[in-house]
């Protein structure tokens, strides 16, 4: 009893939480021992929308073929049952070298959801998933330095981790107090545009659709993250990793996989995320990675082998985001009076070559590389 008062006041109040150890949490993994992943249907991609707090969102990474890197972003927040509010984010990060980042994240007014929970809307904002579940039309001209209309398309196959792509905390399992859910489309084709004040980016490329719950506190669920997004001509390697605070052991829960046209070559927990080299920030003490290696474990529905890797230098960082600045208000709420919490999200995008071995065939092919290294306590 005292462990739940102690998790209510913390879900509350942001206080940080006590140790529970790593049998307070059921990672997707175990799910992962058996059941390695799980194609995903229409039904699949409803929003959750739970009425306790949590950070919803939808995010559509994508690649331009003029060598562009782009975000657009739905969040759905709820803070502690009492107040929910809605953000559209679009961000550019330029070929070039020259042109600024491009960064817009915009409050929405008057959200509402379809009957289904498939598609999303607010004042100047939507999102709409076809009858077919493989296809999302985004609009949004919530900001006129980014007027955006683009439409993201599978080519491969959608899934989740296991049964269900959800890790569920709390000491007992039968009535979990949190809950983190990822499901992914590894690869899809982009048209469309995003007009800016450089003047129209045409974004056809190729792309990544994650949906991603945290039923609970951020800073409570995870103490840092590596996030993966690699995409060549025949392959695309996805991969989000967290690592929970020590009042869940420290335990590190991971989610991937790697699709070709077509298929999904394997997936599931039996990945790994490794900075090879630290080159320290100075500025904030985080230990800003220089070089990573990236490595997915499975087996194809053949029954043979996959193993892939991208590994090497990560180069100039693209941007470093002190979240606390650029959050909105209600997140900054959410890890209010949180000890220890300055959360830092350092991006890269460099070019590098996968190594993939399929049974005895083995093949390298150059492509380009989206990562993200998050500290936050």
């Amino acid at each position: 009893m005292m462990n739940w008062a102690k998790q209510q006041l913390a879900n509350v109040a942001g206080t940080q939480e006590p140790i529970y150890g790593p049998s307070a949490i059921q990672p997707v993994s175990e799910q992962a021992k058996t059941t390695p992943y799980t194609e995903l249907t229409r039904n699949d991609m409803k929003w959750i929308t739970i009425d306790s707090t949590c950070v919803e969102t939808q995010t559509w990474y994508f690649m331009t073929d003029s060598g562009h890197i782009c975000m657009v972003q739905v969040i759905y927040s709820n803070v502690a049952g009492i107040k929910i509010t809605t953000q559209f984010n679009t961000k550019i990060f330029y070929s070039d070298g020259k042109t600024p980042n491009l960064w817009s994240s915009d409050a929405l007014e008057n959200h509402s959801f379809d009957e289904g929970k498939f598609n999303f809307r607010a004042k100047g904002c939507s999102t709409e998933l076809n009858e077919e579940g493989n296809s999302y039309h985004i609009k949004s001209n919530t900001n006129k330095q980014s007027i955006v209309d683009l439409t993201f398309t599978q080519t491969a196959p959608g899934f989740v981790v296991g049964n269900n792509g959800t890790s569920n905390f709390g000491t007992d399992p039968k009535k979990p107090w949190g809950s983190m859910r990822h499901a992914f489309w590894p690869r899809c084709q982009v048209e469309g545009n995003i007009i800016t004040p450089a003047g129209p980016l045409d974004v056809k490329g190729r792309g990544f659709f994650v949906h991603a719950l945290q039923g609970m506190k951020p800073h409570h669920a995870a103490a840092k993250w590596n996030f993966v997004n690699y995409q060549s001509p025949s392959y695309s390697a996805v991969m989000m990793e967290y690592t929970t605070p020590p009042s869940y052991g420290s335990t590190v829960v991971n989610v991937g996989g790697i699709a070709t046209d077509g298929k999904i070559l394997c997936a599931g927990s039996s990945n790994s995320a490794a900075h090879s080299e630290i080159k320290g920030d100075p500025e904030n003490n985080w230990p800003e990675p220089g070089a990573v290696s990236f490595s997915w474990n499975g087996t194809d529905a053949n029954g043979q082998a996959v193993v892939a890797l991208v590994e090497g230098s990560l180069g100039e960082r693209l941007d470093r985001v002190d979240v606390m600045a650029e959050v909105p208000k209600f997140v900054k709420q959410i890890v209010a009076g949180a000890a220890g919490t300055k959360p830092y999200i350092y991006q890269y995008g460099p070019k590098l070559p996968i190594k993939i071995k399929i049974g005895g065939e083995e093949k390298t092919e150059e492509g380009s590389l989206f990562t993200e290294a998050t500290f936050i306590s």
